[in-house]
């Protein structure tokens, strides 16, 4: 399990998004920066629900090892999810007001969607190796 790629790329990509659930999002800076309040990704309901689907998508992922299609399943549609996070945050940083400073973590969703594609690209070469070597076992008899 440990010793293929596209199951530390999965790893990697499971604890950034367990990592979400405790990270800041944005800081909220009142008038001469003043006040700083620190929002947290879980603290808007649908960032939580998003992630907490993509939690449970990844630990699919990374534990179904020996069902290859299904695990790549999982990793592409985690992906996905990821990615509409991605552009949600995007979107409340262009349309932020004015002393709102989003945090670094912003990005965590993109890297892990990224290393979840990563993943997926390995498990469909390993899927295909198999099948491969399956036909040509079927040959020879």
């Amino acid at each position: 399990m440990w010793q293929r790629i596209q199951t530390l790329y999965l790893a990697v990509a499971t604890g950034l998004v367990v990592a979400l659930f405790f990270c800041v999002k944005s800081f909220m800076v009142g008038s001469g920066g003043s006040h700083v309040e620190e929002v947290k990704y879980i603290s808007f309901v649908p960032y939580a629900i998003l992630l907490v689907v993509a939690a449970i998508l990844q630990i699919i992922a990374l534990l179904t090892f020996r069902a290859r299609v299904l695990q790549m399943r999982t990793a592409v549609l985690s992906a996905l999810i990821l990615l509409g996070l991605q552009g949600w945050l995007v979107f409340d940083y262009l349309t932020a007001a004015d002393g709102v400073l989003f945090h670094w973590t912003a990005i965590l969703p993109l890297l892990a969607a990224i290393l979840d594609f990563m993943a997926a690209r390995r498990i469909l070469r390993d899927q295909l190796l198999v099948e491969s070597m399956s036909r040509l076992r079927s040959r020879k008899r």
